[in-house]
């Protein structure tokens, strides 16, 4: 019995605990994820980025400057997708996120996730 109700109570968090998927239409029409800063910045508003790169500089507790080695693009990280370990400038990393566009602003992307290479 007390197995059961250990179940019904880890099964749950283990559901909703796991890595984030971001689904997307592939269909006719789809738009591909840009995969460059320079794509990224003419891109439309809430256009999806895949991009490699480097982290740069820190400007706040979640704004970085974020360079492909060609061009270079404001990101936010929220602290709980930052990964665990430290990263440098030197550090590769992939980003994938959303291009953001706000009125009287640089393009920025809304990162979701960050894998180091």
């Amino acid at each position: 019995m007390k197995l059961a109700k250990i179940a019904l109570l880890v099964v749950p968090v283990l559901m909703f605990s796991s890595t984030k998927v971001a689904a997307q239409y592939l269909g006719p029409g789809a738009q591909a994820p840009s995969q460059s800063v320079a794509a990224a910045l003419s891109a439309k508003d809430d256009s999806l980025v895949d991009i490699s790169g480097y982290i740069i500089k820190q400007l706040t507790h979640e704004k970085y400057i974020f360079s492909d080695g060609k061009d270079q693009v404001r990101i936010e990280i929220d602290r709980d997708i930052f990964p665990n370990h430290g990263i440098n400038e030197k550090t590769r990393v992939r980003i994938r996120g959303e291009v953001e566009k706000d009125f009287l602003e640089s393009p920025e992307i809304d990162v979701e996730s960050i894998d180091i290479l």
